[in-house]
C-alpha cells in the first residue's frame, strides 16, 4: 500500500474514534471544498480518505454518477458532488480527493474538490437549517449549519442527498 495513502486512512481513523465525544454532546466535521463554497460531512459516517485513481464509467446511470472504482476488491459507485448538488465546475483537480461514506445501507465514494481540516463541535454550534431555505430546497441535503468562528458551513446529510429510485439504483451496482 502507497504511504500517502496510509497515512490519510490512519488519520480518518483516528479522528473517527468518539473518545468520548458522543457523551459531550459533540460532533466530528469534516470540512471540504466544493467549487468555491466550504461544506461539512460528519465524520461518522467516513470511512476513508482516497486520492484520485483510475474511474471505469458506467452506462446508463445519472449523470452525477462518475463510474466506479475498485476498492480492494469491492466495487463503490463515485458520486461527483459537484454534479449532484448543482455547484459550478471548478477545473482544478490537482487536490481532489474521494470520500468513502456509508449512505443508507452501501458504501459510495465522493468526489471533492479539496479537504480542508476535521473540526468538532459542540451542539450549540449546530443549527438547524432556516425553514425559508429548506422549503426552497428540492431535497433535504442538509442536516444543520455549523457557526465556526466567524463562518458558516452547511452539514450535509448524506442519507438525504439521493433520492429512493437513485438508492434502488446504486444498490443494483454492488450486486
Amino acid at each position: 500500500m502507497k504511504p500517502w495513502l496510509q497515512a490519510e486512512r490512519r488519520s480518518v481513523q483516528r479522528a473517527v474514534q468518539p473518545e468520548g465525544r458522543e457523551r459531550r454532546g459533540e460532533r466530528q466535521i469534516l470540512v471540504f471544498d466544493l467549487s468555491s463554497e466550504e461544506l461539512g460531512l460528519d465524520l461518522s459516517c467516513v470511512r476513508e480518505v482516497l486520492r484520485p485513481q483510475e474511474i471505469f464509467p458506467l452506462p446508463r446511470t445519472p449523470g452525477f454518477i462518475e463510474g466506479v472504482i475498485n476498492l480492494r476488491g469491492h466495487i463503490v459507485a463515485l458520486i461527483d458532488l459537484q454534479k449532484r448538488l448543482s455547484a459550478k465546475p471548478i477545473e482544478e483537480k490537482a487536490n481532489r480527493r474521494i470520500i468513502v461514506c456509508k449512505v443508507n445501507r452501501f458504501i459510495v465514494g465522493l468526489i471533492v474538490n479539496n479537504l480542508r481540516e476535521i473540526i468538532t463541535l459542540s451542539g450549540e454550534d449546530i443549527r438547524p437549517v432556516p425553514e425559508v431555505v429548506s422549503m426552497q430546497m428540492d431535497a433535504e441535503v442538509l442536516s444543520g449549519v455549523a457557526k465556526v468562528k466567524e463562518k458558516i458551513i452547511p452539514i450535509l446529510d448524506l442519507e438525504r442527498i439521493l433520492t429512493k429510485k437513485e438508492v434502488s439504483e446504486l444498490s443494483r451496482l454492488g450486486e
